[in-house]
């Protein structure tokens, strides 16, 4: 009996020590994670005389929100933010759609390129931008002359939106193809049963259980385009008409660059994808944890 409690005892010491070694790892690594935006944040709110002054590394003498207020003037922040919600928007709703559609078939009804042509959606993430940015370029270029427009994709939100869908469509195939499996098929064989055809099947019976997965895809899908600069760099010529991640190039100067303006640029640019993640919150965690346990 006394062995079995000093057994018992050193079980319970060892899983102390085990968790306390992963609170520690898992503390240092969240630091490490918040430390750039807490620090950017902190250099937000400093004044720029204040640093040049007394150095970055000073405790400041005064906090101040006047960093903000310069940056939403010189940004144009209204311009930009309309422009990154004209991109991001149709391109993420586009994207779940045309992904769960996809998803939709390959899981739920099987033929003989079912699992090539979920690959080949997959592989498509793979490619690397510096490998594809050239032949979509010449590509833009090439149709818009074709129908006797050069600006038809160039240079236009369409084209844009067409980018961002057809290199974000394939993961959100993935995922929800993943996600999708977990869904009995019982479900689906009895719409079928009664009468369902394909669009009602996938329309009123798959696609509200997806929810979760669509809600959490959704986060994701907007973070990625609303951040993205290097397409809209190299599809738009028209400054006027990029995303805000473009306008933080307007708080550079020619020969000197105030980074506490900068910072404060960053911020205000990464606000409304913050403002998202809260608002959707339960149904980003849920969308990752859910299934997680079946089978």
């Amino acid at each position: 009996m006394s062995t079995g409690v000093v057994r018992s005892a050193e079980y319970r010491d060892s899983q102390k020590r085990k968790d306390t070694f992963i609170s520690i790892f898992i503390g240092i690594f969240a630091f490490v994670w918040i430390f750039p935006i807490l620090w950017t944040v902190w250099t937000s709110l400093r004044p720029y005389n204040d640093i040049i002054s007394y150095g970055i590394f000073s405790w400041p003498r005064r906090l101040t929100f006047d960093n903000y207020i310069n940056a939403i003037q010189e940004m144009k922040i209204g311009v930009y933010l309309l422009n990154s919600l004209l991109v991001t928007v149709p391109s993420v709703i586009l994207t779940l759609f045309f992904g769960s559609l996809v998803a939709f078939v390959v899981t739920r009804y099987q033929y003989k390129f079912n699992l090539g042509l979920l690959l080949l959606f997959t592989a498509g993430n793979m490619l690397p931008i510096v490998l594809t940015y050239i032949p979509v370029f010449w590509m833009f270029i090439w149709i818009g002359e074709l129908f006797g427009n050069r600006n038809l994709l160039y240079n236009n939100y369409g084209g844009l939106i067409l980018v961002h869908v057809g290199f974000q469509v394939g993961f959100a195939t993935f995922v929800l193809s993943s996600y999708m499996k977990t869904i009995p098929k019982e479900i689906s064989e009895s719409a079928t049963i009664d009468g369902a055809n394909v669009f009602r099947h996938y329309w009123n019976v798959i696609l509200p259980l997806l929810r979760p997965a669509l809600a959490a895809l959704s986060v994701l899908m907007t973070t990625w385009i609303y951040n993205e600069f290097f397409w809209a760099l190299v599809l738009m010529s028209d400054d006027s008409k990029r995303p805000i991640t473009s306008a933080l190039r307007r708080l550079q100067g020619q020969y000197v660059t105030d980074f506490n303006l900068l910072a404060a640029g960053a911020i205000i640019a990464a606000a409304p994808t913050v403002i998202m993640f809260f608002v959707l919150r339960k149904q980003f965690i849920a969308g990752l944890t859910l299934g997680s346990t079946k089978g």
